[in-house]
Order: structure tokens, then C-alpha cells, then sequence
């Protein structure tokens, strides 16, 4: 059997925590920021987990995660 091509922009975008799950980074903090309060800022500094019923989709685009 061939390997299995990697969807590289899932890659990028998801990593492996420690016990399986998929660790990922908030949306709407890359520009206007001007517009959103310090509070809203702050809580999308910090990352975020992918939803049970995604993560078999997210793992078939990125096989060896």
C-alpha cells in the first residue's frame, strides 16, 4: 500500500495533545484588532480543543498526527 498524502494545511493548523485529542488556535485574531475589547483578545490568545464529532475528519486529513 502507498502512504497516504497529508493535507498540509490541516497540519499546520492542528497538533496532538498527550491524551489523543486535537489542540487548535481561536479564530478572528489575525487583523482588526482595533474593534475587539482586551477581554475578547485575551480569550483568544488562549487555544482551544476540536469537537469530538470533527476530530475523526481532522485525523483522516492528517494520518501520521
Amino acid at each position: 500500500m502507498p502512504k497516504i498524502k497529508t493535507r498540509r494545511g490541516a497540519a499546520k493548523r492542528f497538533k496532538l495533545t498527550a491524551k489523543g485529542r486535537l489542540a487548535r488556535k481561536k479564530a478572528f485574531r489575525n487583523h482588526i484588532l482595533t474593534k475587539k475589547s482586551p477581554k475578547r483578545k485575551r480569550n483568544l490568545r488562549s487555544g482551544g480543543l476540536v469537537d469530538s464529532v470533527d476530530e475523526p475528519r481532522i485525523k483522516s486529513q492528517v494520518p501520521y498526527l
